[in-house]
């Protein structure tokens, strides 16, 4: 069967775990749909070589997504496709290589772009950054159509994509959750924590996410620290592992041995760590979307987040919202929360708010915009 929608996905070695997953949750959507797709990437050669440290690895990885996936998305495009969608906006610079095929942008968000333009967003770049996000940009600039996954990233787009003379173009589409996190049974979500080594009877809020300073994850050990008096509970950050200054910053404020590191879960595991939740905490300075406030809510764990970007428009009535300063604010509905009958009240709103965050309703929203641009889908 012909290819007629042809999705271009991240480099594997670029490890960027949430981008992949949203190329393969569009493939499947879409093949699920009866819309015959094809998901390339670029081919990792030059970059499986990392014995010569990050930075020379990185530069490899230029040569194999730069200057031999080009190679090798031409003859993809010369099997003329109907419609070319980049699944990440920091491939937009592929928009070069789809000329005379209508071409659409996911716009996860324009934080490293905003940074590579000089502006606050905790994205700072080096020259060859700066570079690299001046031609995302242009790339953005001549597609056809770039889909937002948040209002705040519309907002920007809107800023930084259309000029007088014109732009792509631009639209929201939700986000659907890549994964079908439910609320567990109690007995369930408490056995795959014991799996993991974890005790299912402590309590603990949950961060989520990486170690770049605009996931504020000190803020988070700074919040939890000013409950230590009046909660027995713990912390444990998922992804990243903690950082040496973290661990100093726990240290200082008597909290280090509360801290606890979850690396990388698979997603019955996160799914049992929401379930088991006092809270999601997420004090986020940047966002482009916030998927694990989404993630948290469908599997019932209550939200304190802080009030910037698209987070209250994910999080909804359900989420708690602070400004990011706000530490005393987010100590204190931890403490909140604590009471079982005010976790359960804020869970059931994480419920029904999570219900908004449908796959399938986000594919029938990407073939909408495909149509608009192609009557042959």
């Amino acid at each position: 069967m012909k290819t007629m929608v042809l999705l271009i996905g991240n480099y594997p070695p670029d490890q960027q775990q949430s981008m992949h997953r949203f190329g393969t949750m569009l493939l499947q959507g879409l093949t699920a749909a009866g819309v015959a797709a094809e998901l390339v990437r670029p081919t990792p050669f030059f970059g499986n070589f990392r014995l010569a440290g990050a930075f020379v690895a990185k530069w490899l990885g230029y040569i194999d997504k730069f200057i031999l996936f080009p190679r090798q998305l031409r003859k993809k495009i010369a099997e003329h496709p109907v419609l070319v969608h980049i699944c990440d906006h920091s491939n937009a610079m592929y928009v070069n290589y789809t000329a005379g095929i209508p071409t659409v942008v996911t716009c996860h968000d324009l934080l490293a772009v905003r940074g590579g333009l000089g502006e606050e967003t905790d994205c700072p770049a080096s020259r060859s950054g700066k570079m690299l996000q001046r031609w995302i940009l242009a790339g953005l600039r001549r597609a056809r159509a770039v889909v937002c996954v948040s209002h705040a990233t519309l907002t920007d787009a809107k800023r930084l994509l259309i000029s007088e003379a014109g732009g792509p173009s631009l639209t929201v589409a939700t986000l659907g959750l890549n994964y079908p996190y439910r609320k567990l049974p109690l007995d369930e979500a408490a056995a795959r924590l014991k799996l993991s080594g974890l005790d299912p009877a402590t309590p603990f809020v949950l961060h989520v996410g990486s170690s770049l300073r605009r996931k504020n994850r000190e803020g988070a050990v700074r919040m939890f620290a000013r409950c230590k008096d009046k909660w027995n509970g713990r912390i444990i950050f998922v992804g990243d592992p903690v950082t040496v200054p973290m661990r100093a910053l726990g240290q200082d404020l008597g909290v280090s041995d509360r801290m606890i590191e979850v690396r990388f879960p698979d997603n019955e595991l996160l799914e049992a760590l929401y379930n088991r939740a006092t809270a999601l905490l997420y004090p986020s300075r940047f966002e482009g979307f916030g998927w694990p406030v989404a993630e948290a809510q469908a599997c019932g764990c209550p939200v304190i987040c802080s009030n910037i970007g698209p987070l209250p428009e994910v999080g909804g009535e359900a989420a708690l919202l602070h400004d990011v300063d706000d530490e005393e604010g987010f100590a204190a509905d931890i403490l909140r929360l604590t009471d079982a009958a005010e976790r359960e009240r804020w869970s059931e709103k994480s419920l029904r708010n999570a219900a908004r965050f449908d796959p399938k309703e986000m594919i029938a929203q990407y073939l909408e915009i495909y149509r608009s641009l192609t009557p042959q889908l």
